[in-house]
């Protein structure tokens, strides 16, 4: 059974940086796609970032929009771990992060319903809190 945890979440201010991990534990995820996600709450999950493998260790990313140019998805297979470096945050970024892996991730996308973003495996998430 693979187990996501994450870590790094806390209170900042406007324009802090903050980076996000997520260890995997159960089975090694270098060949999935990892996924962060976020939560407010009343609101549905959205996608934030992915890293999908193209081939061998190169893997593509991809953004929602708002946090293009501000946050970076990063994966060490050696350490089985992802990550998500934020930085300019703002006080929308405010959210449950969460961390996600699944064999292709094909269904996460900025313009993916709530519903339709599914994973195999998600991490309980961590809170992020940007004071205004």
């Amino acid at each position: 059974q693979v187990q996501l945890v994450e870590s790094g979440g806390g209170l900042v201010q406007t324009g802090d940086s903050l980076t996000l991990s997520c260890a995997a534990s159960g089975r090694t995820l270098s060949r999935y796609a990892m996924g962060w996600f976020r939560q407010v709450p009343g609101k549905d999950r959205e996608f934030v970032a992915a890293s999908r493998r193209i081939g061998g260790n190169v893997y593509s990313t991809t953004y929602k929009e708002s946090v293009k140019g501000r946050f970076a998805i990063s994966r060490n297979n050696a350490k089985n771990t992802v990550y998500l470096e934020m930085s300019d945050l703002k006080p929308e970024d405010t959210a449950v992060y969460y961390c996600a892996a699944d064999p292709t991730g094909s269904s996460w996308s900025e313009l993916s319903p709530a519903h339709r973003l599914e994973s195999e495996f998600w991490g309980q998430g961590t809170q992020v809190t940007v004071s205004s």
